[in-house]
């Protein structure tokens, strides 16, 4: 099988790792591959000199010797198999490193960790380590039985190669390119596979969200669509099984056609019988069940190797970071962030309707909105108007019913979930922070950060007092000992820091006081990038270069002044800031509307 670039030094990597043990297998092969050498030449012997001249005891003697030749052959056998798995099971064991590595880091950079995680652990893990000896086992065996037969017969007569290589050369060629059909499809399946094992598990963990929005008829549709999509997958794999069965008669069954053709005109060329017979013996005792093993084994075992091999590093690819890139340039405070030059990363909303469920009335219809590349953006409104439900539509953790959002030119959707983690941080107003070292919570989302860095970005946001407190970053901590704003301010830190050039901030400040949380938003808007805040005070959209207001039926955008001036609700938020309080709130902490004015929960035909 052509094994690509990327595959072939995975595949001899554990090879060069071992030299001895390797060296070793060679040994042994070499001892398995006797019968293969000897087996022509001794029937050839036996006929010539023993049963033909009426010698029978002779030929029977030449026979027992082939005979032990065939003993020798399985105790090389014999002795290769432990070496075999000498090799083949530390190969495994680097794999399972490999996919848990690479899950754990998925889940310390934020990034989605799904099911088929499970799938690459077990099925495919295991797939590739019976595959990788099964093909070990099989190119081994027929590179000396193949070899042992020609050489075998170049000292029997040379002529008879001229009947054999060429149908051999033929069938193998048929069969490489049969081959990459028969891997693409391979590969097919066992996407398909995983897509399966992903959309099952995204539907256990959801089953009450899908049942509270109605939405069974859908997850359901979902999950036929992909299990038929496998089933079809297998199928056209299938399909191109049985063309195996013509390579094999091409490179095994032809050469043996050929030589019962040829016989008669070797015989009168003055080949004798022995060698007629020994020529036979080599193509149906040796070349024919080493090209059928061959066949077999690439065509199935081989194809499940570099296919599962593939998967699972193009899925944990080593020492790459998350999302396909490495970590940005040092911005400011020495936080690793990206610089802006290259891809854009701004935020485009076009015609966007949404709803929660098909029976719900729609939280937008029609909203278009544009955030540049290098924006500043502060969304206020009153309480259930769909602040936060913007944030989902931008962050990509919630999809658009109509209309179009774009990140960077590109939908959410249409990123793979590496790439959206390292497009965007999206930071809630409840903080997830674990037990254990306080560094590795900072190090969430970027596990390379140095002290030097993580200390910057404490310094930046403000979180030095609660750090020093708590006994450095060094420091072990129990979340239940926090209180929501010193949770806030350690998940502020953690997106600080993280390579994402895209930050959403839904009111993840609205725990802290309003002192603390101007210096965490002036961190956020000197940081390179973009930069989007769920206000939950009105400060949060004086520091803003853009705001957008929604207000009921329609939606406003703009800066300070020229929303001020065109939305009534902006101006009783601002009067009532100005006039040395907050606006009023509910339960939850979002900004209602001035009393004696009635705002709609639900926007009909928002455009900015």
């Amino acid at each position: 099988m052509k094994a690509g670039p990327r595959t072939l030094p995975l595949l001899v990597a554990p090879l060069r790792a071992r030299p001895g043990r390797l060296l070793a297998l060679l040994a042994w092969s070499l001892v398995e591959a006797v019968p293969a050498l000897l087996a022509g030449q001794l029937v050839a012997r036996a006929v010539d000199h023993g049963f033909a001249a009426g010698r029978p005891l002779t030929g029977l003697a030449w026979l027992a010797l082939m005979g032990l030749g065939v003993f020798a052959g399985a105790w090389g056998t014999r002795q290769a198999y432990p070496l075999l798995a000498a090799v083949v099971e530390p190969f495994r064991d680097d794999l399972v490193r490999t996919v848990a590595e690479g899950s754990l880091r998925q889940a310390v950079a934020g990034r989605a960790v799904d099911a088929s995680g499970v799938s690459r652990l077990t099925i495919q893990v295991e797939m590739v380590r019976e595959a990788y000896a099964g093909v070990l086992m099989v190119v081994r065996g027929f590179l000396l039985t193949v070899g042992g037969a020609l050489l075998g017969m170049v000292f029997l007569a040379p002529l008879i190669l001229l009947l054999v290589v060429p149908p051999l050369l033929a069938g193998l060629g048929l069969f490489l390119v049969l081959l990459r059909r028969m891997a693409d499809a391979q590969r097919e399946a066992i996407i398909a596979d995983e897509r399966v094992a992903e959309a099952a598990g995204a539907a256990s963990a959801a089953g009450r969200d899908i049942v509270a929005c109605g939405a069974e008829d859908g997850v359901r549709t979902d999950l036929v669509a992909h299990i038929d999509a496998q089933a079809a997958a297998a199928r056209r794999l299938a399909a191109l099984l049985p063309a195996r069965v013509l390579c094999l008669a091409v490179a095994g069954w032809l050469p043996l056609l050929l030589l019962l053709v040829a016989a008669p005109g070797l015989r009168a060329g003055g080949l004798s019988a022995g060698a007629v017979l020994g020529a036979a013996t080599y193509v149906t005792g040796g070349l024919q069940p080493a090209v059928r093993s061959l066949i077999q084994g690439l065509g199935g075992s081989g194809l499940r190797l570099v296919v599962a091999l593939r998967r699972i590093h193009e899925a944990h690819p080593g020492e790459q970071r998350p999302g396909g890139g490495a970590v940005g340039a040092v911005g400011r405070h020495g936080c690793g962030v990206p610089r802006t030059a290259g891809p854009s990363y701004g935020v485009e909303l076009t015609a966007v309707t949404f709803a929660y469920g098909p029976q719900a009335d729609p939280v937008f219809r029609d909203l278009d909105l544009t955030l540049p590349e290098g924006g500043h953006l502060a969304v206020v409104g009153p309480s259930g108007i769909g602040k936060s439900t913007l944030g989902g539509l931008i962050g990509g953790t919630l999809e658009p019913d109509k209309g179009l959002v774009r990140l960077g030119g590109r939908p959410p959707a249409a990123l793979s979930p590496p790439d959206l983690s390292a497009l965007r941080v999206l930071v809630p107003q409840e903080a997830y922070v674990f037990s254990g070292a306080l560094a590795e919570n900072l190090r969430y989302l970027r596990p390379d950060a140095s002290d030097e860095e993580v200390v910057a970005a404490v310094d930046a946001v403000g979180a030095g007092p609660l750090v020093s407190r708590l006994g450095g970053i060094g420091a072990m901590i129990d979340p239940a000992t926090l209180s929501s704003g010193e949770r806030q301010q350690i998940a502020l830190v953690r997106a600080y820091l993280s390579p994402a050039p895209l930050v959403l901030l839904d009111e993840a400040t609205c725990h802290l006081d309003p002192a603390a949380e101007a210096r965490a938003e002036e961190a956020f808007a000197q940081r390179p990038g973009t930069l989007l805040v769920i206000a939950h005070r009105i400060s949060s959209a004086l520091r803003a270069r853009q705001v957008l207001v929604l207000d009921g039926d329609r939606a406003v955008s703009g800066t300070h002044g020229e929303v001020l001036e065109r939305s009534e609700l902006y101006r009783d938020l601002v009067g009532h800031w100005s006039d040395g309080g907050r606006p009023p709130t509910r339960g939850d902490g979002e900004m209602t509307a001035a009393p004696g004015r009635t705002v709609g929960a639900t926007p009909r035909r928002p455009r900015t």
